[in-house]
């Protein structure tokens, strides 16, 4: 649905920039610790769906972020702006019970999955042409703010997706990047390490705005009326390079 889809418009707002960088394994980072909930503020979409619930706990001896979504939809976004130029990567581990069996990211009816983590870019309306304007001022009449100007959606889906990466089928400045895909890996931690500025370009063929990013994390199921819960760990902005050419989009549960 295109709520969903344009879900972050009222909320990438007024966001702290991130601070508190610290040094680990030699290089500059920002890491969220999941020590509580007030580091992540809900995104709540329209009222008459039931809200996907999030807390923050320990899994496996893991500090993370646990969502249960139960035909429902809403996520959360991290309280922390950051420059993807000088904090270009991103790791973290997740994990899923199951997968959707009507999932399909790639329509409209069943677009579902039971882990997404959003890189979203703020809009600037300086350097949009004339329609764009108009569009976003409609948004921003009726929402109150800006919808984001582009996003990266990195999602656990319930089947692999030959291209890894896709436009979403309601909103195109939204690009799906598919990292994992069906249920050989639930019930168990995988690691993610992505370059933004390297996805943004192959997805947007050109690189990022510069402008400030955040990250948000979903797990929705009221399309296809299904269950799940899901987890997010060790979430961590590095600066520089990545550390090691691991293959970005991989559209496949077999690594």
């Amino acid at each position: 649905m295109v709520w969903k889809s344009v879900f972050i418009a009222v909320f990438l707002i007024s966001l702290p920039t991130a601070s508190g960088a610290r040094v680990i394994n030699g290089k500059q980072c920002i890491r969220e610790d999941f020590q509580g909930p007030s580091d992540w503020r809900p995104l709540l979409f329209d009222k008459s769906k039931k809200d996907t619930v999030y807390s923050v706990g320990v899994e496996n001896g893991a500090s993370c972020l646990k969502a249960r979504s139960r035909h429902s939809a809403s996520a959360v976004v991290w309280n922390r702006e950051f420059d993807p130029y000088e904090y270009p990567v991103v790791k973290w581990r997740w994990k899923v019970s199951n997968v959707y069996l009507k999932g399909n990211i790639l329509g409209k009816k069943y677009n579902d999955s039971p882990a997404r983590l959003f890189v979203m870019f703020k809009y600037n309306p300086e350097k949009a042409n004339f329609f764009r304007r108009i569009m976003y001022s409609v948004a921003k009449k009726m929402y109150g703010q800006y919808p984001p100007g582009s996003a990266l959606c990195y999602i656990w889906a319930s089947r692999p997706h030959k291209d890894g990466i896709s436009s979403s089928p309601s909103f195109g400045a939204i690009k799906y990047i598919v990292l994992e895909a069906g249920d050989r890996g639930a019930g168990q931690w995988r690691e993610e390490e992505i370059n933004i500025l390297k996805d943004y370009q192959r997805a947007f063929g050109k690189m990022p705005p510069r402008t400030q990013a955040a990250i948000a994390f979903m797990d929705d199921s009221d399309d296809t009326g299904e269950s799940s819960t899901s987890w997010l760990s060790s979430l961590e902005l590095l600066a520089g390079p990545p550390p090691s050419a691991k293959p970005q989009a991989r559209g496949s549960p077999d690594k």
